[in-house]
């Protein structure tokens, strides 16, 4: 097996994360793994919590997917007995355990959706029951000697909810001791996982050297925001686009997100260059979303589902949210025309700038297809613009 330079792997690695505890350590890894011609163990832990894998994952998994394209060996951890515990990572109380039925189920899922993703040659699908279910309550208790409760409360959720006198249970602050004995377990040389789990793969450093192993590397990957590009992406909160979504849902998902979260999306999701994206910024909006929209899609669904879902999207826009006979208006360039400028100077319906500041802050204005909330944001200064004014109003408004 022929690997990159270690420097080239590690750059390679780098771009999106939010931190590498530490570059150092993994570039020596790189080093030995290429002298030793032998591929490092790249773990990732997945509680088999929902049926849904969704874009949110798919940042983790992309990641993985670089591991191996470099030549290394993910292991892909399904915690099927850990999530009968729950992960507490970011909860403000405790969570409801699965049933080992509902853990089956789900973990069966995952299986079948990583694939779109990660290359099943170079992929091990371990469980954690094969060494967790069989532990005996001795060792579970050597296990525990190896933190003290004051550690445990230093990770934030914990310490907040001690602070406020909500419930920990026991079982909680064993559960990043056991996701910690999982890596050593498998003996993993990286962990991947979002910035709300820092705690827990740091933790598998310590054990890792207590049973003398060399500490796996943390890369820690930012948390993607939702489709409302405010909160984490979560099938509870409904700002989700699933892995199994159809072409179609995952193409309108896609283009109904706002141009700074498309920006992020580019940068978590796909493998353009920074010089790629720059120069997609350097155009109009629309078009790059559109990209976006496909480039997404082809990856989760193919690239035959990708052309029908964008020209699915493309006659419904047409044929049903921008009617033909859709009333004209024409202005006079300006360099420093605004949304709100140009609803108000377009507009029959609004009655005050106030009230189209209003329309337009919450989400009631779309431009050539694009909702726009940002009231100062300048307008193109040439050609023509299709804008849709609340639900009823629709205007071609011609730049001359």
């Amino acid at each position: 097996m022929s690997f990159k330079k270690p420097q080239e792997q590690l750059e390679i690695i780098k771009r999106g994360t939010s931190e590498i505890i530490s570059e150092e350590e993994l570039l020596a890894k790189f080093k030995r793994s290429a002298e030793e011609n032998e591929p490092l163990r790249i773990k990732a832990g997945f509680d088999p919590t929902a049926p849904d894998l969704h874009l949110g994952h798919c940042v983790l998994l992309k990641k993985l997917r670089e591991f191996q394209n470099l030549g290394h060996t993910v292991l892909f951890l399904i915690g099927d007995f850990t999530a009968m515990i729950g992960d507490p990572s970011g909860r403000s109380e405790t969570r409801p355990p699965l049933t080992e039925a509902e853990v089956k189920q789900n973990a069966e899922t995952y299986e079948r959706q990583v694939f779109k993703i990660l290359d099943r040659d170079k992929t091990e699908v371990v469980f954690n029951s094969a060494w967790l279910a069989s532990m005996t309550a001795a060792e579970l208790l050597q296990l525990s000697t190896l933190e003290n409760v004051a550690r445990m409360l230093e990770r934030d959720d914990f310490d907040k909810r001690y602070k406020s006198g909500i419930s920990i249970s026991i079982n909680e602050f064993l559960y990043p001791l056991i996701q910690a004995y999982d890596s050593a377990q498998i003996k993993a040389d990286v962990e991947l996982g979002g910035t709300d789990q820092t705690f827990n793969i740091l933790l598998g450093r310590d054990v890792q050297r207590s049973f003398k192993q060399d500490p796996q590397v943390a890369i820690l990957l930012p948390i993607l925001e939702g489709l409302d590009g405010v909160r984490k992406m979560s099938k509870s909160l409904g700002n989700y686009i699933a892995v199994e979504d159809s072409a179609v849902d995952i193409f309108g998902k896609v283009m109904s997100v706002s141009d700074d979260l498309m920006w992020r999306y580019y940068e978590l999701l796909t493998y353009r260059t920074d010089k790629e994206i720059n120069e997609l910024k350097s155009g109009h909006p629309m078009d790059a979303k559109k990209a976006l929209a496909f480039e997404l899609t082809s990856w989760l669904q193919g690239e035959d589902e990708a052309i029908v879902a964008k020209g699915d999207f493309e006659t419904k826009f047409s044929n049903r949210e921008f009617p033909e006979d859709a009333r004209e208006v024409h202005l006079g360039k300006d360099d420093n025309r605004t949304v709100l400028d140009l609803v108000v100077q377009s507009s029959e319906s609004l009655k005050s700038r106030g009230e189209a500041k209003r329309l337009i802050l919450q989400g009631g204005v779309s431009i050539e297809g694009e909702k726009i909330t940002d009231i100062n944001k300048l307008v193109s200064n040439s050609g023509s613009l299709q804008v849709r004014i609340g639900k009823k109003e629709f205007v071609v408004i011609k730049i001359t």
